[in-house]
């Protein structure tokens, strides 16, 4: 199949560092390349891929400022579908911004929802567009719209070779992610201190686009309630860190702590701490209880005080367990066949376009203060 894989203009594929949708798409596209497909990926002329790279931008906007994202969105979309009669499928991964596009395009699109379903903008949008496929990321992510028009549920998958098993891990324990409220990094750090055992916390610092409210409350959140947490003895904060890095880390890691506080669509993580051999203590939240088998390669709880009681039991986890379980159901392999499936289906089902006739606007006519006069 000729394949175009529209990914984020802010982030290269794959990240340098934070970017957990940008590490899916990067090892979706590789596996799609060596299972014989041609595949073209959209993105930053700083990512770096065995496909054939179409720059949208020279390089990823991820930390410069001045920019407007949709409008910087538009063009990269306005762009790719310029080129969509060169392929039998287009893959996006920019979330509803392209169904405009899509709706007009001869090529067929699938879009994998990469992020959160309760917006409020939503449910509108979704009835607008009920024609175009979806994917969903986890079955938990489609509760808020399960009316919608899912077409599958293929988890992420990580490249096995990029995390080593390490059969014995460490003492202590490990956060990874970005400093939000919702990533609960505050809850690791109380849970770690209550359980007297040393945490790690790699995390990436909020952004600096401090005009949008979303990360000016990330900034709030870091430095009134994060940053004195970190002058606890036990905390280590390390930063942001990169992928051999935080393969170390979760490979040295007697489990990793996902206290998430929303329901987090997918937590990749999770996953990632799991091919290393890493057993995982998540909230009972979002795909969590998708990923974790609780006693098997880790334990989910409802609370602080359920996820303190759990480290003592972490020795009673095997750690190869955890590793096969990953090379089971979340590999890139596993992920590339699942979406070989998808691109199928969606092509076999795809219906040609008619430009639609619109009708009259409501008054519309020749008379005085008409819009078509």
């Amino acid at each position: 199949m000729r394949i175009a894989q529209l990914a984020s203009p802010f982030v290269p594929v794959p990240p340098k560092k934070y970017g957990g949708t940008e590490r899916v798409i990067a090892a979706l596209t590789e596996q799609l390349v060596a299972r014989g497909h041609e595949v073209t990926l959209f993105a930053s002329g700083d990512s770096q891929t065995s496909a054939r790279l179409v720059p949208v931008v020279p390089e990823a906007l991820w930390e410069q400022t001045g920019w407007d994202p949709k409008q910087v969105v538009t063009n990269v979309l306005a762009f790719c579908y310029a080129h969509a009669d060169e392929f039998d499928i287009i893959h996006n991964h920019l979330d509803h911004a392209a169904f405009p596009f899509a709706r007009q395009a001869c090529t067929p699109t699938v879009t994998t929802c990469h992020g959160r379903q309760d917006l409020p903008e939503l449910p509108a949008i979704y009835a607008e567009y009920r024609e175009m496929p979806l994917v969903s990321i986890s079955n938990s992510q489609r509760r808020p719209v399960r009316w919608a028009n899912w077409v599958a549920t293929v988890y992420n998958g990580v490249v096995l070779d990029e995390l080593p098993f390490s059969p014995t891990g460490g003492e202590y324990l490990l956060f990874v992610g970005r400093i939000s409220p919702e990533k609960g990094v505050d809850a690791a750090i109380r849970i770690a201190r209550r359980a007297g055992v040393r945490l790690v916390i790699a995390a990436r610092e909020p952004l600096p686009f401090t005009a949008d409210p979303v990360v000016q409350r990330d900034w709030d959140y870091y430095e009134g309630v994060v940053k004195p947490l970190l002058r606890e003895p036990g905390v280590e904060f390390v930063g942001e860190v990169d992928a051999v890095a935080r393969a170390q880390l979760m490979g040295g890691a007697a489990a990793l702590l996902n206290p998430i506080q929303w329901e987090e669509p997918f937590g990749l993580v999770m996953v990632e701490a799991m091919a290393c051999g890493t057993p995982v203590l998540a909230t009972r939240r979002g795909s969590a209880p998708e990923i974790i088998e609780p006693g098997v390669t880790g334990f989910l709880g409802q609370s602080e005080d359920e996820l303190v009681a759990a480290i003592a039991d972490i020795p009673s986890l095997s750690r190869l367990t955890c590793r096969l379980v990953v090379e089971a159901r979340f590999s890139a392999e596993a992920m590339a066949r699942n979406y070989e499936r998808v691109y199928e289906d969606v092509i076999e089902r795809f219906i040609v376009p008619v430009s639609p006739v619109a009708p009259p606007l409501a008054g519309a006519g020749s008379g005085p203060g008409s819009p078509l006069r």
